[in-house]
C-alpha cells in the first residue's frame, strides 16, 4: 500500500486535469511560435511605413530572440524561487499588454523595445510552463505531454503565416494588426490558466506542507497524502546545475539542443531562400516547397510525440540525428539534383527533425530535481538562443562565402556532433519517475535500457 501511495502522482492514469494542463501549458509555446513568425510577415509593410534601415530591420527581426535569451535564465531561476503558479498566470498578462501596445507604436525604436520585452516574457514561459506540466504529469505520459508543447509552437507559427497573409490586405497599417493580433490568443490563454494550482512538488520542496496537501487532495482526491510526493527539500542555487553531479547533464542538454537547433533554425527561417539557391525560384515551386517543409516540421513533431514511449527518448534522439544528417549530406553532396529530389531531401530533414525537437523540454525537466528544474530549463533555453542566432545570422554569410553545397555539409557536420553527443550521453528515461530521472544515485547519462511498465 505504501508503494502505491508514494507513486500516486507518477502512476495516476491520464485524466481530464492532465489534458487541461497540457493544453494550457502549450499556450505559451503556441504564442511563441505565433509571435516569432508573424514578424516575418509584418516586416514588409513595416519597412514601407517607417523606411526601416537594414540595421533596424535586423534588430526588430531578432529582438524577440534576444529577449528569450534574457528571459530564460532570469525567470527560470525566479520560478524556482517564488513558485510556478504565480509566474504561470501573471507572465501571460505581459504577453497581453505588450502585444496590444504594438498597435500604437510610432517608431521603430518603440517596436524594438516592445518586441524585446515580449521575447523576455516568452523566454520566461518556457521554464515556467514546462516545469509545472512535468511535475503534474504521470510518468507514462510525461514525454508526450511535454512534447505537445513543441507541436504547439509549430501550430502557432503556421497560424501566424495564415493570419499575416490575410492581414496584408489591410493596407499600409497592416503591420499594426499583425503584431497586435497576438493579444487575442494571449487573452484566451490567460483566461484558461487562471485557476491552475501550484505544483505540490515545489511546495513540499519549500516546506509548505499544508498547501501541498490541499492541492494533492484537490487534484488526486481525498485519499491523497504527502507520502505520495517524493521528498526533495533543498535550497535553490543556480550553481547546482554546474555542480559535479549535474554538470555533465547540463553539458548534454546544451550540446544536443544547440547542434540540433543551429541547422533547424537556418532551414526553417530561410526555407524560401534556400530553395531559390537550389534553383527552385521559378514559378510556385519555392512557395510550394516552403509550405511543404513547414508542414512536415509539424507532422514530424506530432508523430514523434505519439511514438516517444514506444521508441524511447534515446532512440528518438539518435535516429532523429541520423536521418537529418543523411538529408543534409544529400543536399550538400548533390546541390544540383532534380528539383523534386531537393524538396524530398528538405522534407526528410524537416520530418525527422521533429524527434530531437520534442526532447528540448523533456530532457531538461527530467534530469534535474525540483529545486533547480526551472533554472535548468531556463539556462538551456538561454544557451539555445545562441544556436538559433548562429543559424539565422550565419546561414546568409555561409551561402555568400562558400555556396550552397558546402553550407549544407557544414550543417550536416553540426548534426554529426549532435549524434555523437546523443550516442555517448542520451539517457533512456521512459517510464521512470522524476525522482528516478533527476536523482544522483546512479549515472543515468548514456543508460541504454528501455524501461517499460
Amino acid at each position: 500500500m505504501s508503494i502505491t501511495r508514494r507513486s500516486l502522482v507518477d502512476d495516476t492514469p491520464l485524466n481530464s486535469f492532465h489534458k487541461k494542463i497540457t493544453l494550457f501549458s502549450s499556450g505559451g509555446p503556441f504564442l511563441d511560435g505565433y509571435m516569432l513568425s508573424i514578424i516575418g510577415m509584418a516586416l514588409l509593410p513595416l519597412n514601407q511605413a517607417f523606411q526601416v534601415t537594414p540595421l533596424w530591420n535586423g534588430l526588430i527581426g531578432s529582438s524577440a530572440l534576444i529577449g528569450v535569451f534574457l528571459g530564460g535564465i532570469i525567470f527560470g531561476f525566479v520560478t524556482d524561487k517564488v513558485g510556478r503558479e504565480v509566474m504561470y498566470r501573471y507572465n501571460l498578462i505581459s504577453f497581453l499588454v505588450l502585444s496590444a501596445l504594438q498597435i500604437f507604436a510610432t517608431s521603430v525604436e518603440q517596436i524594438f523595445i516592445l518586441r524585446l520585452l515580449l521575447g523576455i516574457a516568452i523566454g520566461a514561459d518556457y521554464p515556467i510552463a514546462s516545469t509545472l506540466l512535468a511535475e503534474f504529469a504521470p510518468k507514462k505520459q510525461r514525454g508526450q505531454m511535454l512534447g505537445m508543447m513543441i507541436v504547439a509552437w509549430y501550430v502557432g507559427a503556421t497560424i501566424a503565416y495564415l493570419v499575416g497573409y490575410f492581414l496584408l490586405k489591410m493596407g499600409p497599417d497592416s503591420w499594426r494588426w499583425m503584431l497586435g493580433s497576438s493579444a487575442l490568443p494571449s487573452l484566451i490563454v490567460l483566461f484558461l490558466r487562471m485557476n491552475t494550482p501550484e505544483s505540490p512538488r515545489w511546495l513540499l520542496s519549500k516546506g509548505q506542507k499544508d498547501k501541498a496537501l490541499a492541492i494533492m487532495k484537490r487534484v488526486y482526491g481525498e485519499s491523497a497524502t504527502l507520502d505520495d510526493i517524493p521528498k526533495e527539500e533543498s535550497k535553490t542555487r543556480l550553481s547546482k546545475i554546474f555542480s559535479p553531479g549535474y554538470l555533465k547533464r547540463t553539458a548534454f542538454i546544451v550540446l544536443f539542443w544547440n547542434f540540433q537547433l543551429i541547422p533547424l533554425f537556418a532551414v526553417y527561417t530561410f526555407a524560401p531562400t534556400l530553395l531559390e539557391t537550389f534553383g527552385l525560384g521559378n514559378g510556385d515551386l519555392s512557395h510550394i516547397g516552403s509550405a511543404l517543409i513547414s508542414f512536415l516540421f509539424l507532422i514530424g513533431c506530432s508523430i514523434a510525440v505519439v511514438y516517444i514511449n514506444r521508441i524511447g527518448r534515446r532512440g528518438l534522439l539518435i535516429w532523429g540525428f541520423v536521418f537529418t544528417t543523411i538529408a543534409l549530406l544529400g543536399l550538400g553532396l548533390f546541390p544540383h539534383a532534380n528539383n523534386w529530389v531537393i524538396i524530398l531531401l528538405f522534407g526528410v530533414y524537416a520530418f525527422f527533425a521533429g524527434a530531437p525537437s520534442i526532447l528540448e523540454w523533456t530532457y531538461p525537466n527530467e534530469l534535474f530535481p525540483t529545486d533547480v528544474r526551472a533554472t535548468a530549463v531556463g539556462f538551456a533555453t538561454t544557451i539555445s538562443r545562441i544556436g538559433a542566432f548562429l543559424g539565422t545570422f550565419g546561414l546568409p554569410l555561409a551561402l555568400d562565402a562558400y555556396g550552397i553545397g558546402p553550407t549544407m555539409l557544414m550543417a550536416a557536420g553540426m548534426n554529426v556532433i549532435g549524434l555523437i553527443v546523443a550516442i555517448a550521453w542520451a539517457p533512456e528515461t521512459t517510464n521512470l519517475s522524476l525522482s528516478e530521472t533527476s536523482g544522483l544515485k546512479s549515472d543515468i547519462l548514456g543508460h541504454h535500457k528501455q524501461f517499460r511498465a
